[in-house]
């Protein structure tokens, strides 16, 4: 495991990264390779802990073979499919591979611009870097709906990220699971066997086994070149408008199960849910698969993040020295991706190199290019 890095060492530190999941691990890769003093931040107690706080049945859609970043392949036979530990493993490994500066239980509480560069503020101190990259990934602040505050408070609600078993719910309860994404349908499969489940579905993104015409989806996927579509094509806007894929969980099969699909939850009153087409049913417990939203609370830095949203170019804000890495959509459809993040750490540390080198002389208009001397023939 990484030693921890004091407080005030090595100050100020060329980067200072934000996040020690797979995409700040991808770019210090990149940053080790070139020498950089720099250093990796995270709110967890050990590296990998988001994964592995997730479900305990929980595993990658993406086979091993694209489950890689930068200089170490995954430790895993191909078109296996990883689960949420092994994951959680590797990313460790990786760290302890490259000995890459990692100071954990280190939750940044602001960011802000100083002369030079930025200041960053710990519970352990303020650390100063010239460059600074946020890579706390998509997954920040569970996100539950207003109306989760007229539930009737004796009875039970998870946010999927709380999810860990069927075994929280109690043998027998009414569920209603709120979201048929990927982890609505899967969390809804695995209580169907101990409980009566009910799914509201808002929106119904396309539904894809995980493997065709005996290949993984994946593979498929990748030689159609599905992640690497640039963020700012037509058919990159298409694809976001549609929303994420549904994989290897089909809704004839959960209803072949004993699964009940409502339309869109509008309303809770009590135990009694009302549904977007003026139905309504009895609950005993509710799970919201209702997805994540960001938080740059901490992030004072004016005009980046506007409206909720970070305002950048492929991972590049306007503010000199500020980056981001792991984005949703960052510069293609891979970008948040365990396989695919390399590529845009890669890219992105070589432009902070590009932006930190002091201008060559004829460049700086402070300092013109001295004329050259005459030389006297021989």
């Amino acid at each position: 495991m990484p030693t921890p890095t004091p407080a005030g060492d090595r100050e100020p530190l060329d980067v200072l990264v934000i996040g020690a999941g797979q995409a700040g691990l991808a770019l210090g890769h990149h940053l080790a390779a070139r020498g950089a003093d720099f250093l990796l931040l995270d709110a967890g107690p050990e590296i990998g802990h988001s994964w592995r706080s997730r479900w305990d049945s929980l595993r990658l859609f993406s086979p091993a073979q694209y489950d890689s970043l930068p200089g170490l392949p995954f430790p895993a036979p191909a078109d296996t499919h990883p689960s949420k530990d092994d994951v959680a493993d590797y990313l460790a490994a990786y760290a302890a591979r490259f000995r890459l500066p990692v100071r954990l239980d280190s939750r940044v509480l602001r960011l802000h611009q100083e002369p030079g560069g930025f200041a960053v503020t710990t519970p352990t101190g303020t650390l100063h870097a010239k460059q600074v990259v946020v890579a706390t990934g998509p997954f920040q602040t569970p996100h539950i709906p207003a109306l989760a505050r007229q539930l009737d408070p004796a009875v039970p609600q998870l946010h999927s990220a709380e999810y860990r078993n069927p075994t929280q719910f109690p043998a027998g309860s009414r569920v209603l699971v709120v979201g048929a994404a990927n982890s609505g349908l899967q969390i809804a499969a695995e209580l169907a066997d101990r409980c009566p489940v009910t799914v509201a579905v808002g929106s119904e993104p396309l539904q894809l086994p995980q493997r065709i015409a005996g290949r993984d989806l994946f593979s498929w996927l990748t030689g159609a070149g599905f992640f690497t579509v640039p963020a700012h094509t037509r058919i990159a806007r298409r694809l976001r408008a549609r929303g994420d894929l549904v994989i290897g969980t089909r809704r004839s099969a959960l209803r072949r199960r004993g699964v009940e699909f409502r339309p869109r939850l509008a309303a809770l009153s009590g135990r009694t849910a009302t549904f977007a087409d003026g139905s309504t049913g009895e609950v005993d417990a509710v799970l919201w698969a209702t997805g994540f939203r960001s938080d740059h609370s901490w992030l004072h830095v004016p005009g980046v993040v506007v409206d909720g949203q970070v305002r950048h170019e492929s991972g590049v804000t306007d503010v000199p020295g500020l980056y981001f890495l792991g984005l949703p959509w960052q510069t293609c459809r891979g970008s948040a991706l365990l396989g695919f993040v390399g590529a845009d750490a890669a890219t992105l540390s070589a432009r902070m190199a590009a932006d930190a080198r002091p201008p060559f002389p004829q460049d700086d208009p402070g300092h013109p290019t001295p004329a050259t001397p005459a030389v006297s023939p021989a």
